[in-house]
């Protein structure tokens, strides 16, 4: 059990949490919300040791084990299997000891340590670690790859399968499905209900709330209050005690009867008839949850675009994917995808798979090897790519941003559309230097919003946004009248504004005829028929990889080597400038700090590139 006792937290001179008394107890999975900035990852940071209580006590049994993802990303010459194997300590001492006895022929220390193997579960601790890596993602082949040529997510996933494996009583996990695809998503899942311990799960994906938490406790107003149940009893016990303050409806009446119309329009079609029915499930979950989403200070909205003709993009038997020196990297072939005025599309599919190359291929970004892309003369997308939020420009205001798009438009207009997007008076006067990674977030839709676009492409846009930022969004794409393709982890997200799902995998684009639950189900099935779930792209670099479209000649290991250290050298300046950008004394000189966001910048753009040459030899060798 661990027991708080009129504990309290302050960070600097802010109380983050006061008068906090209350006890989790042992197998409970708890899931820990509030809005940004409430205390969430420094209670965490309390139970872990790190920081002391200001005020009050916080318990914890005696010998308990505790397991976090640690923040740092490690760059180590070990392979992969290795490096999660070390995870769990008496494992990697004892395989230790064995291989050392084996070197020195000592047979009595490697009897010794068979012994200690077996009393330790070391024999199958291998086994053990090459499932929590395929599990998140990572094909066989990469297992013995060196942990420092993968790139800066795959090391996220490593740090999480290394906590997996660490034996422990209290696992704490914050924001663990941060990037995963879906598929691995639906797998962790599945591996936390199995899990024995006590669970502390810092989350903003709803739907990983409501299927693996067994109770929450919210984060609010510097007070700590504990729920029994997931995330949707949470929200129905507090719009209860909310709805007693007469909170207004007036949004969530809207957004339900939206749902509504849709059931109503499409429950007796055949085509539409299981997305109707996803639609039931989502109406029933918000059932009486009006006054919780009424007390949320965000609103968002997409202005209606300028034209919306009927169709507005298609690609024609289209392949998609890179040039390379010695020919071209194809990620998806045969493709036919096309949009029309209204029509929302779920993209669905493991990282690496093609998702990102698809939305690249729509929006122009990258010209398709073969095959047509037809765009509408009126078309005007709007794309959030996932490094859009990193390219802002450091040390300029929201309005500095709308300037350089529309440089005649008046001043009080830009105030006029910033308020509407939660940036009022003076905020939007703000350097973004100062913004949360959620505000850069929200200030990247609101430029996408301004330009009135008819197509929304959307990759991965929640990966900053908190909660009730990611629930505004969904109700302003609910009632976006354009078209929208949508790549997202979020399943609350993506199963709420998502008509249609398509499934890209496989190196092919094809239609998913069923909604997230059936989705899920296939993956299980599929997993249990002994088919592996293998993606396409090798997770070394952001690009993924793929078959190419012609034999090509061998990669020069020469060539290989000096890119694999181009791009360690590229990681290693662009986590020293991190550092740097982390340490508020950075701000103390503005040039400095504008230069430093600079260079964060020039480093992203040259390691996207580094990666992509990198990933183009990895596919000739």
């Amino acid at each position: 059990m661990i027991s708080f006792k009129n504990f309290a937290l302050r960070r600097g001179e802010r109380l983050l949490l006061s008068e906090m008394d209350l006890a989790l107890h042992a197998g409970w999975r708890t899931g820990v919300v509030g809005r940004n900035g409430t205390g969430k990852s420094s209670l965490f940071a309390a139970v872990r040791g790190e920081v002391e209580a200001d005020k009050g006590d916080l318990d914890l049994p005696n010998r308990v084990r505790v397991a976090s993802i640690a923040q740092e990303l490690p760059s180590l010459p070990d392979p992969a299997i290795d490096f999660v194997l070390g995870g769990d300590a008496a494992v990697a001492a004892v395989l230790k000891a064995e291989a050392d006895a084996m070197a020195a022929e000592d047979w009595e220390a490697v009897a010794e340590a068979h012994q200690r193997m077996a009393e330790v579960g070391a024999y199958d601790a291998g086994a053990r670690a090459g499932k929590l890596l395929h599990g998140l993602g990572f094909p066989a082949e990469t297992h013995q790859r060196a942990v420092a040529t993968f790139s800066g997510g795959w090391r996220v996933r490593l740090n999480l399968a290394r906590a997996l494996m660490t034996p422990s009583d209290l696992l704490l996990l914050d924001e663990p499905t941060n990037h995963l695809d879906l598929d691995a998503v639906l797998w962790l899942e599945q591996w936390l209900l199995k899990y024995p311990g006590t669970l502390l799960l810092i989350s903003h994906d709803r739907e990983f709330l409501d299927n693996v938490c067994t109770h929450t406790l919210h984060l609010h107003g510097g007070s700590a209050k504990l729920y029994t149940g997931n995330f949707t009893a949470f929200e129905r016990q507090r719009a209860e005690q909310l709805r007693l303050q007469q909170i207004t409806h007036e949004k969530t009446q809207a957004e339900r009867a939206h749902l509504q119309k849709f059931i109503d329009r499409f429950k007796a079609s055949a085509a539409k008839a299981k997305q109707a029915q996803s639609r039931v499930k989502r109406l029933a979950k918000m059932a009486d949850t009006e006054a919780v989403r009424a007390e949320r200070e965000v609103r968002i909205d997409f202005p209606q675009p300028v034209k919306l003709p009927h169709a507005l993009l298609r690609i024609n038997d289209g392949v998609c994917g890179y040039p390379a020196a010695d020919g071209q990297v194809v990620i998806l072939d045969r493709v036919g995808f096309g949009l029309e005025a209204g029509d929302r599309i779920g993209l669905l599919g493991p990282n690496g798979a093609g998702k990102s190359t698809l939305v690249k291929s729509l929006v122009g970004e990258l010209p398709l090897l073969a095959g047509e892309r037809y765009a509408h003369p009126d078309l005007r997308i709007g794309y959030f790519a996932q490094h859009t939020v990193e390219s802002l420009v450091a040390g300029t205001s929201p309005i500095d941003h709308l300037r350089e798009i529309s440089p005649n438009v008046a001043t009080q207009a830009f105030r006029d559309f910033l308020g509407k997007w939660s940036f009022p008076g003076d905020r939007a006067f703000e350097s973004i230097d100062g913004f949360s990674g959620g505000e850069r977030a929200r200030l990247a839709l609101a430029l996408i919003a301004w330009l009135q676009p008819n197509v929304l492409l959307l990759d991965e846009p929640t990966n900053h946004l908190d909660l009730e930022m990611r629930e505004a969004l969904a109700e302003a794409l609910s009632d976006f009248p354009g078209a929208i393709v949508l790549v997202s982890h979020d399943r609350h997200l993506i199963g709420l504004v998502s008509d249609t799902f398509w499934r890209v995998a496989d190196g092919v684009v094809i239609p998913f005829d069923g909604d997230l639950d059936e989705y899920a189900a296939w993956l299980r099935a599929r997993g249990n028929a002994g088919e592996l779930r293998t993606p396409t792209a090798t997770p070394v670099a952001a690009a993924p990889a793929a078959e190419p479209a012609k034999p090509k000649a061998k990669a020069n290991p020469h060539k290989l080597l000096k890119a694999e250290a181009r791009v360690a050298e590229l990681e290693q300046s662009l986590s020293d400038i991190d550092a740097a950008l982390a340490d508020p004394a950075t701000y103390a000189d503005a040039t400095k700090a504008a230069d430093l966001g600079q260079r964060q910048a020039a480093l992203r753009e040259a390691l996207e590139q580094a990666e992509g040459d990198l990933l183009a030899l990895y596919d000739a060798a």
